[in-house]
């Protein structure tokens, strides 16, 4: 049998007036009215057929009606918020589900995640590194970083870092008989590639060669990888030049590992976004992700390239 409950609006009115002794204390708790309450409250005593309060010109009392009604109404509210935090705090619970594109979580995630746990030791994380495109909800996902043009519907979308692409290769390049210290002498090295440069919008090797006005190098023959992590990789160790992202090479390059022959770069039209599908910005785990990866961008200085901005869905 259905349960005959008064209206809920009424019943907070009455506990909040009850408990302050106050129609004008419970309108500012409940962020109405002093008439709201008072009317809501006048409702209540009529469908109950009870008086619950005593008016009177500057005081209100409860009535014996009133204060027998009170403590189970009061307990009442006290079991649905306690249930209500009980399933948020459930809800909560495992690991915070992070995607990444494989490239971006190897040079660029997986190393300041320490600091992450640091500090929050009580957040588990799951990285799931993939370049195909998830469906958060059906997979779990609490949030995801991804290298695009910041269109990402139904989705919050912080704003990281914007990117920049030019050559970079091992130190040991800048040795020998065809060092990398003038344009000319690409033509003698193994130029070095990823899938990324293929994209319209990223740069590669046939317009960063055009910019910086460089002839008899053909960038049609060398080493393509479908990662861009490999790719780093192989300029690290020396296989020839890269062209490259920034975002990716910039721990390898502040470490000596790679350097920059050229001044010149080429910005690329996409940039890193962390985007969060509705709902998970309600679970402390996806806040605390959130506030930590954006302060570990805009350490970056291409994370000062752009304003940071976020939208929302």
């Amino acid at each position: 049998m259905a349960r005959r409950l008064p209206p809920l609006n009424a019943l907070r009115a009455f506990e909040a007036a009850a408990r302050h002794l106050s129609f004008t204390k419970a309108a500012s708790e409940l962020n109405v009215t002093q008439a709201a309450v008072s009317h809501q409250v006048k409702a209540l005593e009529e469908r109950l057929g009870i008086q619950l309060f005593v008016r009177m010109n500057r005081q209100l009392l409860l009535t014996e009606a009133g204060q027998a009604y009170l403590p189970a109404i009061r307990d009442a509210f006290d079991l649905i918020a306690t249930a209500s935090e009980r399933l948020v705090s459930r809800g909560d619970s495992g690991p915070l589900k992070v995607t990444s594109l494989n490239s971006f979580a190897a040079k660029w995630l997986l190393p300041r995640l320490p600091e992450f746990r640091k500090q929050h030791p009580d957040i588990d994380v799951l990285v799931h590194a993939s370049d195909t495109v998830m469906d958060y909800v059906r997979e779990g996902f609490h949030c995801g970083l991804r290298y695009g043009l910041g269109r990402y519907p139904g989705m919050t979308v912080d704003f990281l870092m914007a990117d920049r692409c030019f050559p970079f290769c091992s130190p040991r390049l800048m040795d020998g008989p065809n060092p990398l210290t003038k344009l000319e002498n690409l033509r003698y090295h193994t130029l070095l590639s990823d899938d990324a440069s293929r994209v319209p919008g990223i740069p590669d090797w046939n317009e960063w060669l055009s910019a910086a006005g460089v002839e008899g190098v053909d960038p049609s023959h060398g080493l393509t990888y479908n990662d861009s992590a490999m790719l780093v990789q192989a300029a690290v160790e020396g296989q020839g030049v890269a062209m490259g992202r920034l975002s990716l090479a910039e721990g390898d390059l502040a470490a000596g590992r790679l350097i920059k022959p050229f001044d010149l770069e080429l910005r690329s039209q996409y940039s890193y976004y962390l985007t969060i599908p509705p709902g998970a910005l309600d679970r402390p785990k996806v806040r605390a992700f959130r506030e930590w990866v954006i302060e570990e961008a805009r350490k970056s200085p291409l994370g000062a390239e752009a304003q940071p901005r976020s939208t929302s869905a």
